[in-house]
């Protein structure tokens, strides 16, 4: 069963594709952070190739600012941004840098120094304005839809860890105890010897998913009824971020409506007026009765405002309402991120797994528990629930504060990890070597 939304395509009302989008969404956060994850994971050779310069730390400081301070723009502007336009482009953008970081390894052919340094570290501040791209977007995006959406796309968030951490293990047993260290391995296959670059195969990696997710997000995800639905929905209620998503999927809202609506107020009012009856206001959610006939000008003063869109909460009173959430995350990520990963590369000391490979048991260890905690709240018997009653835009602007918060208690946990070098001698002009 469907409406007819103007003379344009029909918006469904029995939505179906569930399932599908808790799949794509799934891979839109995979795709978030599986760039950025690929990066620390293979952070044992840039201490190879930069050991004087704190890759895990600096890397990480320069990513943050990026990603907070375009976060921070884009939230207080977030009701006039096409969260279309703005997804795919950070999703582009981690495809172009991840494809530059392979140039720039091919182009020094693993080579270590200043130069190469500055080029990544540039690259990297790339990661972090698409970060702010993306995840405030689809965070925001799909804060008016199903809840499971949202779980889905956080629980891709946690496997780029885990699956990124998985292969280096691999390649690190397979490659270790090649003759070019960690950036080269030998492989023997049919006869042929064949070198295999594991960075590159990472980064390569990351590449092809990082594509995949342009597909899915410009072309398969706005397609599905259920996606289609929710976005007509927060359009009604006032949106204007999900215009292009809903041009996308077939479904165009007139540029006139508002005015249309207007006009067909006034017209009801003038002709309710002359024979006698009250005006009834039955739009959004002014449900209000007026006993007496009113005035042919306070009339239309009220037929006039029920034809404007609906008023969404500021970002002032969303942030005080959910004050709590926003000083969670906050709280969390500044935990986490002044021990992870800069504390586990640099200041675990000696083990007997040795310094190549405890760091990466640490990584994996955290992305694989992190993957997990993910589905916690799944759980029949502790199934949370989130807060209702937030119209679309609403919704929308919520989630992309509380990326806002989530992103700044990163960069004060990233600032925080570089405590851990105090009292140590030099330890500010060199780091710990991977390579033994």
């Amino acid at each position: 069963m469907t409406i007819a939304y103007g003379n344009h395509a029909p918006t469904p009302t029995r939505p179906g594709g569930k399932h599908k989008g808790i799949i794509v969404c799934w891979f839109l956060g995979l795709g978030s952070l599986v760039s950025w994850n690929s990066m620390l994971t293979i952070g044992d050779y840039y201490y190879c190739l930069f050991p004087k310069y704190h890759p895990s730390r600096v890397l990480t400081l320069v990513y943050q600012p990026f990603a907070l301070g375009t976060m921070a723009i884009l939230a207080y502007n977030e009701a006039k941004i096409n969260t279309r336009k703005r997804n795919v482009a950070g999703y582009i953008l981690f495809a172009a840098s991840t494809l530059m970081l392979m140039v720039v390894d091919l182009a020094t052919s693993g080579g270590g120094g200043i130069g190469p340094f500055i080029g990544i570290c540039a690259i990297v501040a790339a990661f972090g304005v698409a970060d702010a791209h993306v995840q405030g977007g689809m965070v925001g995006d799909m804060a008016f839809m199903c809840p499971e959406f949202k779980q889905s796309f956080f629980a891709g968030l946690a496997a780029s860890g885990a699956l990124t951490s998985a292969l280096r293990l691999i390649t690190k047993a397979a490659f270790d105890k090649s003759k070019d260290g960690p950036r080269k391995g030998v492989s023997h296959i049919d006869q042929f010897e064949k070198k295999i670059d594991p960075p590159l195969l990472f980064l390569g990696i990351s590449t092809f998913l990082e594509f995949l997710c342009v597909l899915l997000y410009a072309y398969l995800f706005p397609k599905l009824p259920i996606v289609k639905y929710y976005r007509s929905k927060a359009a009604s209620e006032g949106s204007k971020t999900v215009s292009a998503d809903l041009a996308a999927a077939g479904i165009q809202k007139p540029a006139n409506q508002e005015v249309l609506q207007l006009f067909f107020n006034l017209s009801l009012f003038v002709y309710l007026h002359f024979i006698g009856l009250p005006f009834i206001s039955h739009v959004g959610c002014s449900k209000k009765r007026y006993s007496s006939v009113p005035s042919l000008k306070s009339g239309f003063l009220q037929a006039a405002d029920v034809a404007k869109p609906l008023e969404r909460l500021s970002n002032k009173q969303l942030i005080f309402q959910n004050i709590d959430y926003a000083l969670d995350l906050y709280l969390i990520y500044v935990l986490t991120l002044s021990i992870f990963p800069g504390f586990v590369f640099e200041n675990t000391g000696k083990h007997k797994l040795g310094n190549k490979w405890y760091p990466l048991v640490l990584i994996a260890m955290y992305s694989v528990l992190d993957l997990i905690s993910r589905y916690i709240p799944l759980v029949p018997c502790l199934k949370l629930e989130s807060r209702n009653g937030l119209l679309g835009p609403e919704a929308n602007a919520l989630g992309n504060l509380l990326v806002l918060f989530l992103l700044g208690g990163v960069f004060s946990g990233v600032a925080l990890d570089w405590l851990w070098l105090i009292g140590q001698k030099k330890a500010f002009w060199s780091a710990k070597s991977a390579c033994n």
